[in-house]
């Protein structure tokens, strides 16, 4: 346990991640599975990317939020995976305080940045399949730029206010953290000052940047439901409902693990079930996310193929 002297108390100056494993051999594999999960989320969410960049039929208000989502998956995954591949690496688990606190930060921030913009593409398909006739002028380029600069703006302030709450609390005691990065639930059970503030913090921001989003983005899909059964054509109502099934999958991929994590915070012992579902949130849903929005999406493919097949033009 590495503790550093203040007054007649010591306080922790690192802490150490236990990671997915402690078996050596074990080791090896788990770097290669995750050093090839990250090349690929890396890779997928980048030509998703450039393939709204390059495709001007993808110039639409709802690829501008996917591709601001691919920028965000990225960034997610580069916050815990990296660091996780180098303690896999060189067998080193110790993380400095002030390099726990500031991946909390980040993660929460890119997590917060998600659960709006997700809400954001919900409204964009209410707009698109209730609202046809006003949808240009509902979500021009300047609403979509405030509401996904609105969506960073509150996420940065929550993430900020958990990271401050959580920076006032001592760390006397075990600096041992059963996880493979650091976060609030693993983070509370090593503090030896009251972390009751902090939980109901937690639980307010929950409700505002969980339970609000999930509700409005569950009275969006209302609406376009009952419009899109109105639709008498089959074909129809085909199309409309293949341009939300794809967000709907994410929507249900990244609350359901996302609730089963921090409903955990009252639970004495956390279990290698949370490792599970922190691999869920961190690496399997950035993982997921370009190949759920282009499996059905034709527009897509064929922007990715041409991608990924670009020739430079000869002279």
């Amino acid at each position: 346990m590495d503790l550093g002297a203040s007054g007649n108390n010591s306080v922790v100056i690192e802490f150490v991640l236990l990671g997915l494993t402690e078996s050596p051999a074990l080791q090896p594999i788990f770097f290669v599975i995750f050093l090839l999960a990250y090349v690929a989320t890396v890779g997928g969410n980048f030509s998703i990317l450039a393939a709204i960049l390059i495709e001007p039929k993808l110039h639409t208000p709802m690829y501008f939020f996917l591709g601001n989502l691919s920028v965000l998956d990225v960034g997610c995954i580069s916050v815990t995976v990296p660091a996780m591949l180098r303690q896999l690496l060189s067998n080193k688990k110790s993380i400095l305080y002030k390099a726990c606190i500031s991946q909390l930060f980040f993660f929460h921030f890119l997590a917060g940045v998600d659960c709006f913009l997700l809400t954001v593409m919900a409204y964009d398909r209410y707009l698109a399949i209730c609202q046809p006739l006003t949808y240009s002028t509902r979500m021009s380029w300047e609403i979509q730029q405030a509401l996904a600069g609105m969506s960073c703006g509150l996420s940065f302030t929550n993430a900020l206010t958990q990271t401050v709450a959580l920076s006032t609390l001592k760390f006397c005691g075990p600096n041992v953290i059963n996880h493979f990065y650091c976060d609030l639930p693993q983070l509370f059970q090593l503090s030896c000052s009251s972390i009751q503030f902090n939980e109901q913090l937690l639980f307010i921001a929950a409700a505002f940047m969980a339970v609000t989003p999930l509700v409005l983005i569950v009275v969006s899909y209302a609406h376009v439901v009952a419009a899109v059964l109105r639709i008498r054509s089959a074909e129809g109502r085909k199309k409309a409902f293949s341009t939300c099934g794809s967000h709907l999958t994410v929507v249900v991929i990244f609350y359901g693990s996302g609730i089963f994590n921090y409903m955990r915070l009252g639970s004495a012992k956390l279990s290698d079930k949370d490792k599970a579902v922190g691999i869920f949130n961190t690496v399997v849903n950035p993982m997921l996310n370009p190949i759920i929005y282009s499996l059905r999406n034709p527009d897509v493919q064929g922007a990715l193929r041409r991608v990924l097949m670009r020739r430079p033009l000869s002279k």
